[in-house]
C-alpha cells in the first residue's frame, strides 16, 4: 500500500470523538467496546494486556460468530456533512479482521434510528490485517448516521469519515449569534505558516483542550520580529462581533501578544487578499480565555480571518462569534425567480440545455436534498449530445487563462475547482496541456473530471489512464464527470 495519503484526508474527520461523533449501537463488541472506532490516532498495541473476556484491542471487536448474519455498528457523526472518503483502519488486528466490511448512511436530523432509510455509500470491500483502507466516496448527499457492516466478525480499530460539514444556513436567522470559526458549523483552518507540534485545525475544533497537544503550536523561532499566522476560512459570510483566543495548558509557550485582521476573497485568491485589522496587536496571557467585543475596530463582512501571533507558541481555541450576511441565492429564492432567472442561475452550474430547462420546470424544490435528487433524475434522462454541449461550458484542466475570458460566470467556481492546478510545478503543467490536445484530437472534447479536492499529479494520472479508452466509454465517464461538478455547484449556488 502507498506511503501517500489521498487528498481527501485533509477534510474534516466527521467521525471524531473530538467534534462529538459517537456510537449508538452495535450487534456485538464483545472482545472491545464500539466506543474505540471514534477515538483519534490509529489505535495502541499492549502486549499481554487481558480483560475478563480476553485480549485488551484498541478498537471495536466483535466475538467470533457462530450463527448465520454479519456484525454491524451504528455511529452519529459529529456534524452533519457530505462524505468525500472514508478510512476503514484494522491497525493491530491481524488474526482478528474482518474480511470484508461495507458502509450504509442515512440523514436523520432528529435522531430516530428505527426511522432510518439506510442507502449504500461503500458496498461489501476486501480488508487486510493491520491496514488502513481508503476508500474515495463518490455521493453528493447530506448525511448525519453510518452503519459500518463487517463480514463475518472481527475487529477494526479505527473508522474515520473525511468530509465537509454542511449547515442548514437557511435556518438561522441573520440576528442569531453564532461561532463563524467552529468547525462544526463548517469552518476551517486552510492555511498556515507553521504547525510544527500540532495542527491548525484543533483550533476550531469544540470544547476547550484536553492538553497541551490539542491546539495549534508553533515552534521556537529564532528570527528576529517573527510572527506565525494561521487562516481560518470562515463557515458563512458574515461579520465578527465578539472574539475568544484561549491559551488553554500554554504556560510557558503561550504567545506574547497576537492580532486578528479579516478578508472577504476565495481562497484561490488568499496570497492577495486586503485584510483588514479587526483586533490590533494584543497582549496574551499564559493558560487564559481572552474576550475581545469592545476591542474590535471593524465591522466589515468577511470570508476570512488571518490569527497572527508574535513571535511563536500556542494558542489551543479560536472563538469567532458573529452574525451571518445572507447570500444572494437560497432554495427559496432559486424557487421564486422567474424563468430566464433560474435559466440563468442553474446554467452556471452545468450547460446542458435541456437539463437546464427540466430543473427550471421542477421548481420548486423542497430542500437541496430535493434539488440535487432533481439533478440525478433528469441527468439520467440527458443524451450524448447534451453531454457534448456541457463539456463546451468547461475550461481545460490545466488551462488557466481561459477563466478570465470564456468562463467569467463560473470562473470563480472553476479556480477553485482547479486549485490544485494553480500549485503545480511547470512540467506537469506542461504535460496536461499536451494530454489533453492528445485527449481532444482523440475524442473530440475536452478532458473531463471533478477537479475538486485532486491535485495536478492526481489529474495528470486520471488524464493519461483515460486516454486509451473507446469514444463511447470515455463519453459515459465524462458525463459522469460533468454530474459530480453540477451537484457540487448547485450546492455552491445555494449555500
Amino acid at each position: 500500500m502507498s506511503n501517500t495519503l489521498p487528498s481527501f484526508t485533509d477534510l474534516l474527520n466527521l467521525a471524531d470523538e473530538k467534534l462529538g461523533a459517537k456510537t449508538l449501537a452495535c450487534s456485538d463488541d464483545f472482545f472491545a467496546p464500539m466506543d474505540n472506532l471514534v477515538k483519534p490516532g490509529r489505535g495502541a498495541f499492549i502486549e499481554g494486556k487481558y480483560t475478563e473476556n480476553g485480549k485488551w484491542m484498541d478498537g471495536w471487536e466483535s466475538r467470533r460468530k457462530r450463527t448465520p448474519g454479519h456484525d454491524w455498528c451504528i455511529l452519529q457523526l459529529g456534524a452533519t456533512g457530505i462524505i468525500k472518503g472514508i478510512d476503514i483502519d484494522t491497525n493491530h488486528l491481524l488474526g482478528n479482521h474482518p474480511p470484508h466490511a461495507s458502509i450504509e448512511a442515512c440523514y436523520l436530523p432528529e435522531g430516530d434510528i428505527e426511522q432510518a432509510n439506510w442507502q449504500e455509500i461503500l458496498p461489501k470491500s476486501p480488508l487486510q490485517p493491520g491496514s488502513q483502507h481508503f476508500f474515495e466516496i463518490d455521493n453528493s448527499n447530506h448525511w448525519t448516521h453510518l452503519k459500518l457492516n463487517i463480514y463475518p466478525d472481527g475487529g477494526v480499530a479505527r473508522l474515520k469519515v473525511y468530509g465537509e460539514v454542511k449547515k442548514d444556513w437557511n435556518t438561522v436567522n441573520k440576528n442569531e449569534l453564532l461561532d463563524l470559526a467552529s468547525a462544526l458549523n463548517g469552518g476551517k483552518s486552510i492555511l498556515c505558516n507553521d504547525m510544527f507540534f500540532s495542527q491548525m485545525g484543533n483550533l476550531l475544533m469544540p470544547n476547550r483542550g484536553v492538553d497541551m497537544g490539542d491546539g495549534w503550536k508553533t515552534k521556537r523561532n529564532r528570527i528576529p520580529n517573527n510572527h506565525d499566522w494561521v487562516i481560518i476560512r470562515l463557515a458563512h459570510e458574515g461579520r465578527i462581533k465578539k472574539i475568544t483566543v484561549d491559551t488553554c495548558h500554554f504556560k510557558g509557550n503561550y504567545p506574547d501578544s497576537c492580532l486578528i485582521e479579516g478578508a472577504n476573497t476565495t481562497d484561490n485568491d488568499i496570497e492577495n487578499a486586503n485584510w483588514t485589522t479587526i483586533l490590533s496587536q494584543t497582549k496574551l496571557s499564559a493558560d487564559k480565555e481572552h474576550f475581545y467585543e469592545k476591542e474590535l475596530v471593524s465591522q466589515d463582512v468577511f470570508t476570512h480571518i488571518r490569527l497572527n501571533i508574535f513571535p511563536d507558541g500556542g494558542v489551543s481555541r479560536l472563538r469567532l462569534w458573529g452574525h451571518i450576511v445572507k447570500k444572494k441565492m437560497t432554495i427559496l429564492k432559486l424557487n421564486e425567480l422567474p424563468k430566464k432567472a433560474a435559466f440563468d442561475e442553474i446554467s452556471k452550474c452545468c450547460g446542458a440545455t435541456n437539463w437546464v430547462n427540466n430543473m427550471v420546470a421542477a421548481r420548486p424544490f423542497k430542500d437541496e436534498n430535493d434539488l440535487l435528487g432533481k439533478a440525478d433524475k433528469y441527468w439520467s434522462q440527458t443524451t450524448e449530445a447534451d453531454g457534448l454541449e456541457a463539456f463546451t461550458h468547461h475550461p481545460k484542466i490545466g488551462d488557466i487563462s481561459s477563466l478570465e475570458k470564456k468562463f467569467a460566470n463560473t470562473k470563480t467556481w472553476a479556480g477553485n475547482e482547479q486549485k490544485g492546478v494553480a500549485t503545480a510545478t511547470k512540467a506537469v503543467i506542461e504535460q496536461l496541456v499536451k494530454g489533453n490536445k492528445d485527449y481532444e484530437d482523440k475524442f473530440g472534447f475536452i478532458f473531463i473530471v471533478c477537479a475538486t479536492g485532486k491535485s495536478a499529479d492526481e489529474m495528470l494520472t486520471l488524464l493519461q489512464a483515460r486516454l486509451p479508452n473507446d469514444r463511447q466509454d470515455e463519453i459515459k465517464i465524462a458525463m459522469a464527470e460533468q454530474h459530480k461538478i453540477t451537484k457540487i455547484r448547485l450546492t455552491k449556488l445555494i449555500s
